[in-house]
């Protein structure tokens, strides 16, 4: 069994959870607890000194969030993961690993409004600067560039545009210019793209969305591809004596595994942002249905997509697994199987004839997350990206009219139809459900 390379639905049940060696449970056991025992002084010693493997406490590792992260290095084919308690952790976590006061990165613009505001406030308090650029435009970002640029960050899919990264592309710019690129790749789930396969060195993922899947769970995580140098004067923080731990050198001591150790041993240790193991083993079975779930998502959304494009109330569709959208050609080389389920379309009328729509809606919740089992719809400009100005909310691919919808799993005849009764009601002004 050794030399089987295992399909992905069996490594998405199977993946870092072999049968409880204890008790023989074949369901993941959740370890509960706060702390753990040390054998002896002397391994606890080796434990704090990062001269052992172990758990000490669950601020920075637990059993049951280790077998999440296992999973989730199987399915993207990294080295290694870290799991955080959100998305939004995973990436600062990501950040502050790389990068500290005076340094800079380098955003692609068409990203969730969460981001934006993350990296344009929280990280320039910090002294962390951020120049947002499209990032199909290499003359902008070889513009943007600096000595002290750590890092390029962009959305497999960007959120809510559609926009399809160029990863190849992106991987060569970011390598050939000396920094990692990282790719937030919660639209499309490792079932339909895996960044590292593409040159990406890094990938996060809010878990909170396909990888949990049914809208229970928050959590997000950090994906290595564990190929990447930070062994140069670039990466200081990974290359020379760190303070926190006697003057040990990460990439001198952990090599390959640099980049992981610091997000855990200083990182994730220091923010306490970590994962609870009730809400890891929640996202271990959400892993286990991804690939029938991710079927079904596609083929519900392609299907919308399509009916949403003849409809006579739509100004516009922009789904990237449409033939109509720029970044098909994308899409169909870095997503063969589908360019996820979330997509936007705009509305004839506006931002009212928005709201009347989403009101009128009886099957789609009206609700401010994506990837969940049920189909959900919202409004960006007045919510998600509400934070930004005009020009940012353009820049971002975000209009008046825009509506976002999360394809679920029901039957596509039901949600159409749900679709033309809210038009319907969006057209004549009556915007109240029955």
């Amino acid at each position: 069994m050794n030399d089987r390379t295992f399909g992905f639905a069996t490594r998405a049940i199977h993946a870092g959870t072999p049968p409880d060696p204890v008790t023989g449970s074949r369901a993941a056991p959740i370890y509960q607890s706060s702390a753990f025992v040390f054998g002896s002084t002397e391994e606890a010693a080796e434990l704090f000194a990062l001269r052992g493997y172990g758990h000490i406490y669950s601020r920075i590792s637990n059993p049951t969030v280790a077998s999440f992260e296992e999973r989730m290095a199987s399915l993207e084919g990294g080295l290694g993961a870290v799991a955080f308690s959100s998305g939004l952790a995973a990436q600062l976590a990501v950040v502050l690993a790389l990068a500290r006061n005076g340094d800079h990165i380098l955003c692609s613009q068409n990203v969730y409004g969460g981001t934006v505001t993350q990296f344009s406030i929280t990280l320039e308090r910090m002294g962390i600067a951020v120049t947002f650029v499209p990032s199909s435009d290499a003359n902008a970002m070889r513009a943007a560039l600096r000595p002290e640029t750590k890092l390029l960050f962009v959305e497999t899919i960007g959120n809510p545009a559609g926009s399809i990264a160029d990863l190849d592309t992106l991987a060569e710019f970011a390598h050939q210019n000396g920094f990692p690129l990282v790719v937030d790749n919660t639209f499309a789930s490792p079932y339909c793209c895996r960044p590292i396969e593409f040159g990406a060195d890094i990938v996060v993922a809010s878990a909170t969305k396909f990888i949990c899947g049914h809208g229970t769970t928050v959590g997000g995580v950090v994906v290595d591809a564990g190929r990447f140098d930070y062994g140069t004067a670039r990466f200081p923080l990974l290359s020379e004596p760190s303070r926190g731990y006697h003057g040990k050198v990460f990439t001198e001591t952990f090599g390959e595994y640099a980049f992981l150790m610091r997000l855990r041993a200083e990182i994730l240790r220091d923010v306490g942002a970590q994962l609870g193991a009730h809400d890891a083993w929640l996202l271990l079975q959400g892993l286990e249905t991804l690939p029938l779930r991710m079927e079904r998502h596609v083929a519900n959304a392609r299907a919308v997509g399509q009916h949403l494009e003849a409809h006579p109330d739509v100004e516009w569709v922009r789904h990237p697994g449409l033939p109509s959208h720029p970044d098909a050609a994308l899409a169909a080389r870095y997503l063969p199987r589908g360019a996820g389920s979330v997509f936007t379309f705009g509305i004839r009328g506006g931002r009212d004839a928005g709201r009347r729509f989403i009101d009128a809606l009886e099957l789609w919740s009206h609700l401010a997350n994506v990837g969940d089992a049920k189909s959900l719809v919202i409004h960006p400009a007045s919510t998600t990206h509400s934070q930004l100005s005009d020009e940012e909310m353009l820049a971002a691919g975000v209009a008046p009219e825009t509506i976002r919808l999360s394809v679920g799993l029901e039957d596509r005849e039901d949600l159409i139809w749900d679709i033309d009764q809210a038009l319907v009601r969006a057209r004549s002004g009556n915007g109240v459900r029955r």
